[in-house]
């Protein structure tokens, strides 16, 4: 007779190692590697975006600051600033769904040459030409030529 802190020590093991294949399957991990390396890639794209296309943005439109342009819904927004806007009252922040909208179109891109390029590169492998196969000649004449030299 099994004691009910025996039987519920098994049950927890066999729940730990039912999680534990679950996890450790491919592609479990490769979304875990995926997260990751896509928080990272966001960052690297915030920062394309907000500091170097922008500014150039900016320069060429002669210094225009997509982020803080908005719109006051209520008289009681007097504000210049995004900032102090939203303290004042309610604001349609458009110029910051404007540069939101401009970050995901310039993920969007990147992402597209990178799966571009491995498909490419993908295409290059399977078409690859594989060593033929030799003959049944080739395969017998191989044989002999074994053959005579054992003799």
């Amino acid at each position: 007779m099994n004691s009910p802190v025996r039987e519920a020590e098994e049950k927890g093991l066999q729940v730990l190692k039912e999680f534990r294949e679950f996890a450790m399957k491919g592609n479990v991990v490769d979304l875990a590697v995926g997260v990751i390396i896509g928080a990272a890639f966001g960052g690297i794209v915030t920062s394309l975006v907000g500091d170097i296309i922008m500014p150039i943005i900016g320069a060429i439109t002669g210094g225009l600051d997509f982020s803080n342009y908005f719109t006051g819904l209520s008289k009681s927004v007097t504000a210049t600033n995004l900032a102090d806007a939203k303290k004042q009252g309610a604001v349609l922040a458009w110029g910051s769904f404007l540069t939101l909208t401009l970050n995901f179109i310039i993920i969007a891109f990147v992402l597209f040459i990178v799966i571009r390029f491995m498909n490419q590169m993908k295409r290059k492998d399977e078409a690859a030409p594989e060593p033929s196969k030799p003959t049944r000649q080739e395969e017998l004449l191989t044989e002999i030529r074994d053959l005579l030299k054992k003799a």
